[in-house]
């Protein structure tokens, strides 16, 4: 009979250890992870889904801090990307505002 399903919070945590480690450069052990997320080795083995993070970071764990890194670049580069376009849009509207008082004036 297959194990329940892992509580959110317990993939929450095993998730935060992983990466902590993976950061860290450390290697993503099931002891490690066990200690980390206070929960225990028996749990992370006996349950699918935390055995299935675990694997995938001791697989993927620099590819994914690879990406993790990227999606933040990605998401500065888009909020700085809306900063100029807020900035260009202000000028556009002061440009209009001084080109109408100009020919008003005229």
């Amino acid at each position: 009979m297959p194990a329940d399903p892992a509580r959110p919070s317990q993939l929450a945590q095993v998730e935060t250890a992983c990466a902590e480690l993976a950061a860290a450069g450390q290697p993503v052990t099931f002891s490690e992870v066990a200690t980390r997320a206070q929960i225990s080795r028996t749990t992370l083995y006996r349950r699918a889904d935390l055995r299935a993070i675990i694997d995938d970071h001791r697989a993927h764990g620099h590819d994914a801090t690879l990406l993790s890194s990227l999606a933040i670049q990605l998401s500065q580069l888009h909020h700085s990307l809306e900063a100029v376009a807020a900035k260009v849009r202000r000028h556009e509207e002061q440009l209009r505002r001084l080109d109408a008082s100009r020919r008003t004036a005229s």
